[in-house]
């Protein structure tokens, strides 16, 4: 008999409706798994247990009454530590802001707990994002569950790792530059960036405030689209929500590609790439082909100018937003600090890790006298251009694909010491978040190692239903979701 955490988001669902099983149960279930496999994937910083089957509890309670919240009612999840918690440390993976404890939750978590799902904890990640391979954590690396020695993709690596490990059924990640699309394409799982402003980014701590974005990932497409219309929610707390009506994904999910022209951007497939990516890629679009669609040549010729666009816009955003953790209001503070500069300056030094620090310092430059129209500002008439290469393609095309990784998972500590070969690792992800776009990352192979392949797919402004469409007409070719990681 398989286990309860082999079961799907949807399916644990049915089996909760009907009885079959309680919230306790599956929430058990989810904490002793993390107790067997997580000591060696690393994926918690920390587990809420009481928390967890408190949820639980009062979920089965809802259910024996007949009055659930939602349809995922007693369905546990993970968070990354990235969310606002009430309640529970909360450290995006940094030192400067341990033992912080939230007196409120983000709008997602308020929205989860809303729902009857229990938050079994908090996941590892690059610290405050900043990162593609959870490396950068100040605490620990997470590991591949597919590959113990490989990265399970960044910054919500740990999201990606705990889902594929099935640690949780689900979890919520945040997209800079592709950082749910990234690690769901290394992980097997599936990962949703959902458009700019469908999803509330209140007390998401911030890393690019232009460019962020929460969004869901699950084993399946059906758990994706399921979970994302919880959190899909207009947010007058936050400015930048946009006031849209909450999409149903669900209904339309098994239409189909048949009708569909789906375009392949020339600029994806460069030199560079590994070739058994290449290969599977290629041989998905045959696939999509064969289901109905047809495939449209495509080219986004500012593509090549996205990476240093992004990191300049990034870089800039963080330099800004990071200047808050100083010392004086929350978070760690340098003890033998002597005057308010040393207070700055030691408690940033000794509470940010490397690779925060160098983003900090290139977002500082760029931002300088005599630099920021030579940088920031053109960084951000690029970006308008990129911007509009993709409205032009999108009126001949319903939707993009193209791979989500170049490269499947690699080593830990193979790129540690090379950031530009690190950061090459969202060349095909962060135009969709320049461009404020939604995207998704569907399994579609394996490597000869046995490594997963990802499929990204781009779509129109808050045209995410018509994504998970596509993504679940291939998925039901295909029993990827079925196949446990060797952990």
């Amino acid at each position: 008999m398989s286990s309860l955490t082999d079961l799907s988001m949807l399916e644990l669902a049915a089996k909760l409706a009907s009885r079959e099983v309680s919230s306790v149960e599956a929430t058990r279930a989810s904490l002793q798994r993390i107790a067997q496999v997580d000591p060696k994937v690393r994926a918690f910083l920390r587990v809420d247990e009481p928390g967890a089957l408190k949820a639980a509890e009062a979920s089965d309670a809802r259910r024996t009454a007949g009055s659930p919240l939602s349809a995922l009612d007693g369905v546990p999840v993970g968070l990354k530590d990235i969310f606002l918690t009430e309640g529970v440390e909360t450290t995006c993976a940094s030192r400067v802001l341990e033992g912080f404890v939230p007196p409120y939750d983000a709008t997602v978590v308020r929205l989860l707990k809303e729902a009857g799902l229990p938050l079994v904890g908090k996941l590892n990640m690059d610290e405050f994002a900043m990162g593609s391979s959870n490396e950068s954590s100040a605490y620990f690396p997470t590991h591949n569950p597919w590959d113990l020695t490989r990265t399970p993709g960044g910054s919500s690596g740990g999201s990606a790792a705990a889902v594929a490990a099935r640690e949780v059924f689900g979890a919520l990640g945040t997209d800079t530059g592709g950082s749910i699309r990234q690690p769901a394409a290394l992980t097997n799982t599936v990962g949703l960036k959902p458009t700019y402003g469908r999803v509330s980014r209140y007390g998401v701590i911030a890393f690019a405030s232009s460019l962020d974005q929460p969004g869901p990932m699950a084993r399946t497409v059906g758990d994706t689209a399921a979970l994302f219309q919880l959190i899909a929610r207009h947010d007058p707390l936050d400015s930048t929500s946009a006031d849209v009506e909450t999409p149903d994904c669900l209904t339309g999910l098994e239409d189909g590609v048949r009708g569909l022209k789906l375009g392949v951007p020339r600029e994806y497939f460069a030199e560079g790439m590994d070739p058994e990516v290449a290969g599977t890629l290629r041989a998905s679009l045959e696939e999509l082909e064969k289901l109905g669609a047809t495939l449209v040549d495509v080219s986004l010729p500012h593509t090549k100018y996205a990476l240093a666009t992004y990191y300049l816009l990034a870089s800039s955003e963080a330099s800004s937003n990071l200047a808050r953790y100083d010392g004086i209001r929350y978070g760690q503070r340098a003890k033998d600090a002597r005057g308010l500069k040393e207070l700055y300056t030691q408690t940033r030094g000794q509470g940010f890790g490397a690779e925060v620090k160098r983003r900090i310092m290139l977002g500082t430059y760029a931002l300088s006298a005599g630099y920021y129209d030579a940088y920031y500002l053109r960084a951000q008439k690029v970006r308008t251009l990129i911007r509009e290469d993709f409205t032009k393609v999108f009126q001949q095309v319903d939707a993009i694909v193209s791979p989500t990784s170049p490269v499947p998972a690699f080593k830990l500590g193979a790129k540690v010491d090379d950031p530009l070969s690190m950061y090459l690792m969202d060349v095909y992800t962060l135009p969709c978040n320049l461009a404020g776009l939604p995207g998704l990352s569907v399994p579609c192979g394996f490597t000869q190692a046995g490594l997963p392949i990802g499929m990204q797919l781009l779509g129109r402004p808050f045209d995410e239903a018509r994504l998970l469409r596509i993504a679940r007409a291939f998925e039901r070719e295909h029993d990827f979701f079925r196949r446990a990681a060797p952990v």
